[in-house]
């Protein structure tokens, strides 16, 4: 990157903590080991709220300690060791005034020795919540003069959720330019990880992508439990360093990798083509001594259960077509059988071989596994590689920085011995805060994270993290005795332990959603469903899917109207990703209501049809049946006789005109489909399909009319949330009276209604 000359300022913040002491003293000395001849001087400027001398004493103490590479010269890494101390002071920066006085002597520096400013790098070694009240006082009285730079560098975390996320980046936006701030996660300048996107990109021909399985994976050392405690496996790993690195895998190629700007957008594209996550998209378990040294560590008292997971396992789907059908898993967790961290990319195979294997080497063997592994680090390797199967290709690899290395045959790498790939190192083993480091003085924002990337990932992990919050854990043992303990498997889109529980769970002194089983009665003479609103939809999917098999089994065709609005989303959702059985080809849907709006528009229930479903099932095109709102270029005027033309293909197409099922919800008013309390139109008469009035906008509708709607063969009525208790409880009071309440005159002359109504619904 271009940098102009000048000097360079470097203020790190908790200068005395572990962090720093362990990686960013050493990775600020490596920088000044590599940019001293670059044509900018630096000074180090140590800060804490530990008082001048006691400060100075612990900072020197760490600096003694500082090492050169094994390839430097013993006299010139004395030399510059000793110039590094010379550049580097301490301050106590407690106060506005203490800051005040950092900033005039910076200047009185810079005047004295007759240097021009190129920039000031802040490092946020602090928790947190110290971020506001340090960035108030550097924006007020330390920023460098105009023409000169400000990085201010983040660590983690960045917040626990999403709401926090963006109240942490709301109160930092309104001190720092986003090009000011470097977030820092340390996976992206470990070599492994921050050569995906390089190794993608030199060998774009020879790589099979749309035929591939991912697993990143990561073993966690002990340490930090008041840390630990708060946020746990997924917020501490999965949520930043792994999803990071699926980053790098997922994300489309742009035209030039090296820039940042271009490798940030397609990242973000990549977030925004994530499947949301369910709680079956995870496994969560914690080892057994964790809850003991949470009690000891933190002084919790005996009877205090800690509902923290220390090991997750996610299985993760994107709905870009490059990925279609594609698994990545990302697992990790504490008390694991060895500590390493790896990105596995694992291609299908599709050869058979009629002859024994033994006979072939690695290179010709098609039946040999074929992956492409990222090594992090630790593990039987303990050191960072790329390991590519002989049987898949040999990779294009930058000969300055990776060297090829002779693989062992008595060491095993995921079954395989190490002679069965191409293996990679690197010429020059860097430690990440150094790479990152690096990057921060070169203006490299793609190895860091934006605001929009933050928020885009904690807007994928936070529901997740909701819905399995009161989750009861797997309980293990740690190390070699987990054994198979916390084997899982992918089953139609979701992960499960592959064994039983071999003992009793701890769980929250509260009941759980499966402490209840699915309740059937009646709800208004007609059968009731009731259960745990996930629950409640996956019986739903299921006993739609059944009418759907059925039907087709006996007349070849299954017509299904579908309702808008918000409660069916997750039903939609549902059937597209876990109902690979359903007979989609031979089932038409139909619309039962629609508002009167372009079917492109946000606010169309085609549109949310269309985008929870219909874009990832495959329904033949001509089976699509969207309601015409949208003729002439003007919307639901009656002389476009739109409602006509509905009815009439429902005549042409669906024999007697009754739908096999037809899918209702209920509005907090009575209102179901678009037929809307004191409606003139659609509860009673001949039309079948009809313009309506809605009281909220968009106040124009077409819908279904009661009569159509009551020849079905089967109605089912959808019913979520605390929001509809009120109307819930009325409808089980109240008669036929469709003209106060248009659901109540749902009543099939010939079909059978079921109602589905949650907990939440149903007991308030």
């Amino acid at each position: 990157a271009e940098v102009s000359q000048g000097h360079i300022s470097v203020v790190l913040l908790g200068a005395t903590g572990d962090l720093a002491k362990k990686y960013l003293w050493q990775g600020l000395f490596q920088l000044y080991m590599d940019q001293v001849s670059s044509g900018h001087s630096f000074t180090f400027h140590g800060a804490a709220l530990t008082a001048l001398e006691p400060g100075q004493r612990l900072m020197f103490d760490v600096l003694k300690k500082l090492a050169c590479p094994p390839d430097e010269s013993p006299n010139r890494c004395a030399v510059l060791k000793d110039q590094f101390l010379k550049l580097s002071q301490y301050h106590q920066l407690k106060t506005a005034e203490n800051y005040t006085v950092l900033n005039r002597e910076i200047e009185t520096l810079l005047r004295q020795e007759g240097l021009k400013e190129a920039g000031r790098i802040f490092y946020f070694s602090v928790p947190p919540f110290a971020y506001t009240e340090i960035a108030r006082h550097i924006n007020s009285s330390c920023r460098p003069p105009p023409g000169a730079w400000l990085r201010v560098v983040l660590e983690k975390p960045f917040g626990h959720d999403l709401e926090s996320a963006q109240q942490l980046a709301a109160e930092l936006t309104s001190f720092f330019r986003e090009e000011e701030m470097y977030r820092v996660d340390h996976y992206l300048g470990k070599q492994a990880i921050a050569h995906i996107l390089p190794f993608r990109d030199q060998n774009r021909q020879l790589q099979e992508t749309t035929s591939v399985y991912q697993h990143l994976t990561s073993s966690l050392s002990s340490g930090r439990t008041s840390f630990y405690e708060q946020y746990g496996v997924i917020r501490d790993v999965l949520q930043n360093h792994l999803t990071e690195a699926l980053m790098f895998l997922t994300m489309e190629l742009p035209a030039n990798v090296s820039r940042a700007k271009e490798v940030l957008q397609c990242k973000l594209q990549a977030f925004q083509s994530l499947r949301g996550l369910e709680k079956n998209s995870a496994v969560v378990g914690q080892y057994q001594a964790y809850a003991s040294q949470v009690q000891e560590e933190l002084q919790k008292a005996q009877d205090y259960i800690s509902t923290t997971p220390t090991f997750a396992g996610v299985l993760i789907h994107s709905d870009n077509l490059r990925w279609e059908g594609v698994p990545f898993l990302l697992t990790s967790g504490k008390a694991l059988d060895e500590r390493v961290g790896y990105v596995r990319v694992l291609f299908k195979n599709r050869a058979y071989c009629t002859q024994s294997e033994t006979l072939r080497d690695a290179v010709h063997s098609q039946c040999k596994a074929k992956q492409i592994i990222f090594y992090i680090g630790h593990g039987a390797l303990n050191t960072p590689a790329v390991l590519v199967s002989r049987n898949l290709f040999r990779p294009v690899m930058p000969e300055g920085s990776w060297r090829e290395a002779v693989g062992r045959s008595d060491l095993h790498i995921f079954g395989q011995p190490l002679s069965d790939y191409y293996v990679y190192s690197p010429v020059k083993e860097r430690d990440a805060y150094s790479v990152l480091i690096s990057n921060i003085y070169h203006g490299r924002k793609d190895f860091f994270i934006t605001t929009e990337n933050l928020l885009a990932s904690w807007g994928f992990w936070t529901p997740l993290l909701d819905s399995i919050s009161h989750q009861p854990l797997r309980l293990y043992p740690g190390g070699v005795e987990n054994q198979h303990l916390l084997d899982f498997e992918m089953v139609s889109g979701e992960v499960a332990f592959t064994l039983a529980e071999p003992m009793e769970l701890l769980k929250p002194n509260r009941l759980m959603p499966t402490d209840y089983r699915t309740i059937q009665s009646k709800f208004r003479q007609s059968p009731l469903i009731s259960a745990w609103s996930e629950d409640l939809i996956s019986q739903l999917a299921s006993d739609i899917e059944k009418t759907a098999s059925g039907t087709v089994a006996r007349s070849g065709q299954f017509h299904l109207a579908l309702s808008g609005g918000s409660s069916p989303v997750i039903l939609f959702q549902r059937l597209a990703r876990h109902h690979y059985a359903f007979p989609w080809k031979h089932t038409h849907i139909w619309l039962v209501d629609e508002r009167c709006v372009p079917l492109t528009d946000t606010e169309s229930n085609f549109f949310s049809l269309h985008n929870h479903l219909l874009q990832s099932v495959r329904v033949p095109y001509f089976n699509v049946h969207p309601m015409p709102v949208h003729l002439n270029q003007r919307l639901c005027v009656e002389e476009d006789r739109g409602t006509e033309l509905y009815a009439k293909e429902i005549m042409a197409l669906v024999a007697n005109a009754s739908f096999d099922l037809v899918l209702l919800g209920v509005g907090v008013d009575g209102h179901t489909a678009s037929l809307f309390p004191q409606s003139e139109n659609g509860l009673e008469g001949a039309q079948t399909v009809v313009l309506t009035e809605s009281p909220v906008k968009p106040h124009q509708r077409m819908s279904l009319s009661l009569p159509l709607i009551n020849k079905a063969r089967q109605v089912f009525v959808l019913v979520l949330g605390k929001g509809k208790h009120d109307i819930t409880t009325l409808l089980s009071r109240v008669g036929h009276e469709p003209r106060k309440w248009p659901v109540s005159g749902v009543s099939p002359s010939s079909g059978q209604l079921v109602w589905y109504v949650d907990y939440e619904a149903l007991l308030g």
